[in-house]
Order: structure tokens, then C-alpha cells, then sequence
């Protein structure tokens, strides 16, 4: 009994996948919902387990081919078919034929008697051998009886003695091809090797796009093409969230079991700006605008083999513990891989935290069919006036890029000062102003 491996359902509008890596080969045991193959879809990877527990008896689809959902990938039997070691142990002839006489030979070739010498003959007999030199040796003799021309520098004749440098493999760039110091010193070695992905690859490497990098490549284009894009920026003073982690720090993470960190106050910032400029909560679908009524905050996660964007459903019903919880369980999904169609889908507005590998500033490009997306960069301490007063404070520059065939300035520039606010004073987040 037998049962194929099938391409699962990869989620709406996914029709085909590429297959990444078979995790086990023909004739390998394997059990019931364990890991089999890996596929690759245009948003995320996933394994396809096994139907039942046997043996892997039949791979259809190789790496790197296409599958579409419901093709064969291949077959596992439950019984009949041996593992690869069984076939290789089937495969091996017996050395002893059934009706063959089992005669020994006893016959051997004859060995001439040997002559044992004494340890005074084996001297005598390596002091008579003639001495040659080897070719390294004989080569530096030759370079020591080389000419040097005296009208060659001091210097370039000093170096030439001391490192033993035979002149006929050196390429005078000098007057009448005289050589230079500086001949020397590149032939020595001194100028930097060549990068070791140069030694490794050659010149150029060639390697084809992932089924992802193609999917980010072919939505970022179509959003400088069918877009209004513009940037408007802003930059928040973090002194006073910066003391509100540090002085409750220990508590919530000893009441919550996770570290309070920035993102859920940037969740929380952003869910109040969006709640009173709905339009960056919107979409464009045809002539008409679609406001959505609900939060789901995509946030960008830098992986291995791409962005990725995952969604934070429902993120005004959430308590900043619950953000940071979440966030924390998503972000790991994503590095390991593990990232489902439903955690990429429905969200309304995105959060792209470039500071994380020390950008200052940038213009970030939206995920669509979202209007808009807020990029949050390093925290610097800058000189800044407060109350007349010159003083350094934590500072984050803060860019909000948004569609303005459907988000006016006025509306951009009103919704990031409200996020800038509402960092700056983080008691407003508790009072939902």
C-alpha cells in the first residue's frame, strides 16, 4: 500500500510553488507528518509531511522544479519497498559460487632472501651517496651568482640581495624598462590579494532569483508605477520613552515575561494617527476608495532570502504586551521559515524600522495596495532646543511615504506630527488622544 505526496492548497491567488529541497531520499524511512520536501511559494516556504509512515519510494518532482497545487511530488509506501541499504546489500554477488570447490591456494610467489644489514654498512653506504641539491636550492645559487647591474638604485640593489629575487622575472617600469623599487615591492606581494569571493567564484557569479526575491522585485516596481509616491519627514525626541522603559523595565518583564521594547509604542502611535486620518488606513481599488475600519500592522522582518512582511492582526485591541508578544513569535517565524499564507495577508498600513542596521534616514517604498508605510531609523543623540535651551537628547528622524492620489500633504504632515506627539508623550497612548 501506497500513498502519494501532493502539492497542499498554497493560499489565494497561489497557483504553483518551486520545489526547494527533498529533506529525505528514494528508500528512506519516514513518519506519518514528518517533513518530507520543501517547497517555495512567491511569499513564503513550507514542508510538506508525509501521509503516512513507511518508506519515501518515488520522488516525481526534482529540485528546482515547478509544481502546480495538486500535482504528484512523489510516493511513500507503507510496506514492500526496502531502504537504499537493503538494495545496495541485494546488489553485492556472493564471493562463493554455489558448485564451485572451495580449494585454497596455497601457492605464493617466490620471494627472494632478504639481506639484512648492519647499522655500520647503512652509514657507510649514505656517506658514499653523491649530495644534489634540491630545485630550490639550485635556484637560489643561481640568484646568488646572478649579475646585478650597478646602474640599477641602492636600494633596488639592497632588496634584490636580501630576498634573493632572480631579475628575469621581474618587469622594469622605468626608463627603458630599468626597474624601481616599486617593482619589487609589487612583486613581493605587498598590494591586497584579490577578495576571496573572486578566488572562489571568478570574476562574475550568476545565480537565479528565489521564487521571493522575483515576488519582492515584481511588487516594488508596480508600486513606483502605479503609485503617487511622496515622502514627508519628521524627527521625535525619545528621551521620555526611553526613561518609561528604563524605569519599568524589571516590573513588565517580570509581570509579562518579555522586554518592553519600541516597536509596540510605534504600534500603539500609529493605530491613534490612523484612527483620525483614515485615509492612510485606505486603499484604491478601481474609482473607488476602500476604509478599512481595522488595524492590522505590517511590519517589515529581514530574512536570509528576503523581506518579509508580516501582519499584526487586530493591533488596536492589543496591550503593548501583547504586541511585543506577538511580535516577537512573528519575527521568529519568519527567520526560521516557519511563516504562513494567513500571517503575509490583510494588512492596512506597514512599519519598516530600518534603524535596526543603523540607517539615519531613508524614503521607504509601500507595500501595496496600502497608502502608506512609516520608517522609523537610528536613535542619535543630537543637540536640540528645549525651551529655549540648547540640550542633547535621543533623537530618531522618522519618513512617511504615502500614495497621494488618495493622501493629501496637509493629511501626510497632520498624521506623522500626531505619531511624533504621541512619542514624545507617551501618556497620550494610555489616553487614546
Amino acid at each position: 500500500m501506497s500513498e502519494k505526496i501532493l502539492v497542499p492548497v498554497l493560499g489565494e491567488s497561489i497557483t504553483e510553488a518551486t520545489v526547494s529541497k527533498w529533506l529525505k531520499s528514494e528508500g528512506d524511512s519516514v513518519e506519518a507528518d514528518e517533513p518530507i520536501v520543501e517547497l517555495e511559494t512567491d511569499k513564503v516556504n513550507l514542508e510538506v509531511p508525509s501521509p503516512i509512515s513507511g518508506t519515501l519510494a518515488e520522488i516525481n518532482s526534482k529540485d528546482g522544479s515547478v509544481v502546480e497545487v495538486g500535482s504528484i511530488l512523489g510516493s511513500v509506501s507503507e510496506n514492500g519497498i526496502k531502504s537504499k541499504k537493503d538494495k545496495e546489500i541485494q546488489k553485492i554477488k556472493p564471493l562463493i559460487k554455489e558448485n564451485e570447490n572451495n580449494i585454497v591456494n596455497l601457492e605464493h610467489q617466490k620471494k627472494e632472501p632478504e639481506v639484512f644489514e648492519s647499522e655500520e654498512e647503512k652509514t657507510k653506504k649514505e656517506d658514499e651517496q653523491p649530495l644534489v641539491l634540491t630545485n630550490e636550492i639550485q635556484d637560489k645559487s643561481k640568484i646568488k651568482k646572478q649579475k646585478i647591474d650597478q646602474n640599477l638604485s641602492p636600494a633596488v640593489r639592497k632588496i634584490i640581495a636580501e630576498n634573493k629575487i632572480d631579475l628575469k622575472t621581474v618587469k622594469g617600469s622605468g626608463k627603458d624598462g630599468r626597474i624601481l623599487k616599486g617593482d619589487l615591492i609589487n612583486l613581493m606581494g605587498v598590494n591586497p590579494p584579490p577578495s576571496e569571493r573572486k578566488i572562489k567564484y571568478g570574476q562574475e557569479e550568476r545565480i537565479k532569483m528565489t521564487r521571493l526575491r522575483q515576488t519582492i522585485a515584481k511588487r516594488l516596481k508596480q508600486a513606483q508605477e502605479n503609485a503617487a509616491l511622496l515622502t514627508t519627514f519628521n524627527e521625535v525626541d525619545m528621551t521620555n520613552i526611553m526613561e518609561m522603559r528604563k524605569d519599568n523595565q524589571e516590573d513588565f518583564q517580570n509581570r509579562y515575561g518579555i522586554k518592553l521594547g519600541l516597536m509596540s509604542f510605534f504600534v500603539k502611535a500609529c493605530v491613534v494617527a490612523l484612527k483620525n486620518f483614515p485615509a492612510v488606513n485606505a486603499e484604491i481599488e478601481g474609482d473607488e476608495i476602500i476604509y478599512k475600519n481595522y488595524y492590522n500592522i505590517s511590519f517589515a522582518v529581514g530574512t536570509d532570502k528576503g523581506l518579509v512582511v508580516p501582519v499584526l492582526k487586530d493591533a488596536d485591541e492589543l496591550s503593548f504586551a501583547d504586541i511585543e508578544k506577538n511580535i516577537k513569535e512573528i519575527s521568529e517565524k519568519a527567520k526560521n521559515g516557519k511563516l504562513t499564507i494567513e500571517d503575509l495577508q490583510g494588512g492596512t498600513f506597514t512599519i519598516s524600522n530600518g534603524g535596526v542596521y543603523g540607517s539615519m534616514l531613508s524614503t521607504p517604498i509601500l507595500n501595496l495596495p496600502q497608502s502608506g508605510v512609516l520608517g522609523m531609523h537610528n536613535i542619535v543623540d543630537r543637540p536640540i532646543v528645549v525651551d529655549g535651551d540648547i540640550k542633547i537628547r535621543p533623537v530618531m528622524y522618522l519618513a512617511l511615504s504615502y500614495d497621494h492620489r488618495i493622501i493629501d500633504g496637509k493629511e501626510s504632515v497632520s498624521f506623522l506630527k500626531m505619531i511624533k506627539e504621541s512619542l514624545e508623550d507617551p501618556r497620550r497612548l494610555f489616553l487614546d488622544i
